[in-house]
């Protein structure tokens, strides 16, 4: 019985990781394959070829994102794009959903932006629990009129959905800078903890060894 146990769990290791990286591929091939919806019937695969193409819509997904890039990097597409966003911005619910992703999507795509670049380290939900978040932004300015304070936005993601969590705005001095990629703290997040990066990472959070930020002294 200890070495079927053994022998299922050495199956469950090899299969389920790759069973859910082709789940995640095939969702996210199957939602950009409907951009071939945008095709005309007629010129679909399906009825000029006899057949369909799997993947086809992919294709068609990534060239009309270039087509459009390329559009609105010119003179005239930003005149049209900043037409559009003018109309968009009349109407009252739409204004306020697009406005925000547009500012949230700005954010992150920015070649100079510095936000969700950081891995910090703050207390919370209370004094001596730490909570691994990310450096998102400066604090809102009305907060700090409120408060007095400067403060900095950190975005504490749940787990193992790390899209959903909390704003935290807290002192710079309450922020402990890690030394940690993104793509690490994702994975120690998503893993509910079991997924431990190498290197000092490692050793940082293993052993409860805090990486105090550099003070130039």
């Amino acid at each position: 019985m200890a070495n079927l146990r053994k022998y299922l769990i050495a199956g469950l290791l090899v299969w389920l990781p790759l069973a859910a990286t082709v789940f995640v591929i095939r969702v996210l091939i199957n939602l950009m394959d409907r951009t071939i919806l945008l095709i005309p019937p007629e010129w679909r695969p399906e009825n000029v070829l006899g057949f369909s193409i799997p993947g086809f819509g992919v294709i068609v997904g990534i060239f009309i994102l270039l087509v459009t890039g390329m559009f609105a990097a010119n003179l005239f597409g930003r005149r049209l794009v900043s037409i559009w966003e003018s109309i968009l911005g009349r109407i009252p619910l739409v204004r306020s959903i697009y406005s925000s992703f547009k500012q949230v999507t700005e954010t992150i795509f920015s070649s100079n932006s510095k936000s969700f670049r950081k891995v910090v380290l703050i207390e919370f939900p209370r004094k001596g629990v730490w909570s691994i978040g990310f450096m998102s932004n400066r604090g809102m300015q009305k907060v700090i009129d409120a408060t007095g304070q400067e403060l900095i936005s950190v975005f504490v993601s749940t787990t193992p959905n790390p899209t959903t969590g909390f704003i935290m705005m807290v002192p710079p001095a309450d922020v402990i800078e890690l030394n940690l990629t993104i793509e690490d703290a994702f994975k120690y997040i998503i893993s509910m903890g079991v997924v431990v990066p190498e290197g000092q990472a490692r050793d940082n959070l293993i052993n409860g060894k805090l990486a105090q930020k550099q003070t130039g002294s």
